[in-house]
């Protein structure tokens, strides 16, 4: 049997890689990270609800809110297309309940259903900090249902 040892210049430097020490390095980080990542993530298991669009039921008595930042960072909150201040929003909301419960004749008459509904409507860059806010206001004046207007989906290729 014969070998061969290449060139008889035996000065050349060597152009191999030695991969060797690269895999075994790659291979004890792999083992790390499997072990350590289920220590490192703990999370409490709740089941999430699936996402689904739903066409919302507009009531004409439903009250209609559009809330955005400006600029400067002061939240805009919109009643239809009528800007409204904090204290407005709160009186108006208040007003539109007691005006239902008058018209039902006391509110012994009324279930939640027949109460107004609050959609709110956030601009994507809206701080939480005004979203929170409204919907504070309008939990305050006794509104039961506050709830979200949001874009569905676009529709996919495999859908």
């Amino acid at each position: 049997m014969a070998m061969s040892v290449g060139g008889g210049d035996e000065d050349a430097p060597m152009s191999d890689i030695n991969t060797t020490p690269l895999v075994d390095v790659m291979l004890v980080m792999l083992i790390i990270f499997l072990i350590t990542i289920p220590a490192i993530v703990q999370t409490v298991k709740v089941k999430l609800p699936d996402v689904r669009y739903m066409p919302t039921e507009t009531k004409p008595e439903n009250v209609s809110l559009s809330i955005m930042a400006d600029t400067g960072g002061n939240c805009l909150v919109y009643w239809g297309e009528t800007r409204v201040t904090h204290e407005e929003l709160l009186k108006r909301s208040t007003d539109k309940l007691k005006e239902i419960v008058d018209k039902a004749g006391g509110a012994d008459k009324l279930t939640t259903d027949d109460l107004p509904e609050a959609h709110i409507r956030g601009d994507v860059n809206t701080p939480y900090r005004c979203i929170g806010g409204a919907i504070y206001t309008m939990q305050q004046a006794g509104f039961a249902k506050v709830g979200f207007i949001s874009q569905p989906p676009a529709p996919t290729a495999a859908s």
